[in-house]
């Protein structure tokens, strides 16, 4: 038996790096997945793999900014599998950290569509379906960025991250009498995806793990644990939390 046997999970961001390593955790587990991305051969590549080995899932192209993305993905999964009980809004970008003063307005706006409309969207549109499935988890990616280390942070992604923490609340607070949890994740400087890019040095990341008590990055197998904990009925009976994952960083 799998921790998601029988439930339907739609994941945002999911064709490569964390989001990918979530689908496939998302499989292995029991669940059908649909999975978004703009990354289009990404994508088809992950459904190949999952599929020859015997699992179900299914890719379909995913701007998180477009409404109408949304609206397609969320009855694409329906369609396909006949439901949704859960969406893990997983998708983000980074930019590189400058002063604020610096910051140009459409690099603003641009994180926030993706890293907060997004998660709006998504939300907003996969109400009407878990409502119908009885109730289900919403599990939103935000980020340690999102809660403190502010010294460390780039101003448009930690605010945008902060601002998924509170959304996740007000959903969760809302939606809680009709079975709908929603819990945000917090994750530490991860050993994959977008930390490398932006913080190709080595010197700069021996610097950064000086915050970290544990002393190294988090292994992205470490995280995907806490999304399918919080995509599973295992934490049913937690709603408007934050699972922080940080190797301690926020007990300094």
């Amino acid at each position: 038996m799998g921790r998601l046997d029988g439930k339907v999970v739609l994941v945002s961001g999911g064709a490569t790096g964390l989001g990918a390593a979530q689908v496939s955790a998302c499989v292995k587990e029991g669940a059908k997945v649909l999975f978004g991305d703009v990354q289009q051969s990404a994508g088809a590549e992950l459904e190949a793999d999952i599929r020859r080995q015997g699992g179900e899932a299914a890719f379909v192209h995913l701007d998180v900014a477009s409404e109408h993305d949304w609206q397609q993905a969320i009855g694409e999964a329906v369609t396909r599998f006949g439901a949704l009980n859960v969406l893990i809004n997983n998708a983000g970008i980074v930019i590189k950290k400058v002063p604020i003063e610096e910051r140009t307005v459409e690099e603003w706006d641009r994180v926030m569509a993706v890293n907060l409309r997004g998660v709006f969207l998504g939300t907003k549109h996969a109400i009407a379906q878990l409502r119908l499935a009885g109730g289900g988890s919403i599990v939103n990616v935000s980020s340690l960025a999102g809660i403190g280390q502010s010294q460390l942070q780039e101003p448009a992604y930690a605010t945008s991250k902060a601002a998924v923490r509170m959304f996740s609340k007000v959903t969760a607070t809302q939606y809680a009498h009709e079975n709908i949890r929603c819990n945000s994740l917090h994750p530490g400087p991860t050993d994959g995806g977008m930390l490398h890019r932006f913080l190709p040095d080595p010197v700069a990341l021996k610097e950064r793990l000086k915050r970290v008590p544990l002393g190294r990055l988090a292994r992205v197998e470490e995280i995907v644990a806490g999304a399918i904990f919080l995509a599973s009925d295992e934490s049913s009976y937690m709603t408007g939390a934050e699972l922080v994952i940080d190797g301690g960083a926020l007990a300094q």
